[in-house]
C-alpha cells in the first residue's frame, strides 16, 4: 500500500486486502465477488470516468484464481500480493490462510495422561523420614 495515500484511499485499499483475506479463508464465490467489487471501487479512485482502469479487478481475479489453485504461476501472484501488504498482522493472516500444508492442531484428548510415572524420580515419603 502506498505510504502517501490519502485516508479514504488507505481505508479502501485495506478493505480490498481484507476482502481478499476473507476469500482466502472461505474460498466462497460470494466472497470472491465481494473482493472484485471492492477492487472496482479502488479502480474508480483514479477518477477514470470511462472505467478504463482495471488494475485492481484484474489483480483480484488473478489472485483469487491463484488462491483457488487455478491460476498460472500461482506462487508468484501470491508473493506479489504479500509483498504489498504493509500491515504485519494482516500479512501473517493471509500467509496462514494460504498455507497449503497446514496441519491441524492436536486435540487435547490425545495428550498422554499421567500414570504411574507421575512420582518417578522423587524420593518416597519413607525415605525422607516424614
Amino acid at each position: 500500500m502506498r505510504e502517501n495515500a490519502t485516508e479514504p484511499e488507505s481505508k479502501l485499499l485495506r478493505a480490498w486486502q481484507l476482502a481478499v483475506l476473507r476469500f482466502t479463508v472461505t474460498l466462497d464465490d460470494d466472497d470472491r465477488m465481494h473482493a472484485l467489487g471492492v477492487a472496482g471501487e479502488v479502480d474508480r479512485l483514479g477518477g477514470a470516468a470511462d472505467d478504463a482502469f482495471h488494475f485492481f479487478r484484474r489483480t483480484t481475479a488473478e489472485l483469487c484464481a491463484a488462491i483457488s489453485g487455478q491460476g498460472a504461476d500461482q506462487d508468484a501472484v501470491i508473493r506479489r500480493f504479500l509483498a504489498q501488504i504493509d500491515n504485519v498482522r494482516l500479512k501473517r493472516a493471509v500467509e496462514a490462510a494460504i498455507a497449503r500444508d497446514r496441519t491441524p492442531p492436536k486435540l487435547v484428548a490425545s495428550r498422554v495422561k499421567p500414570g504411574a510415572d507421575l512420582w518417578r524420580g522423587l524420593p518416597s515419603r519413607r525415605a525422607t523420614g516424614t
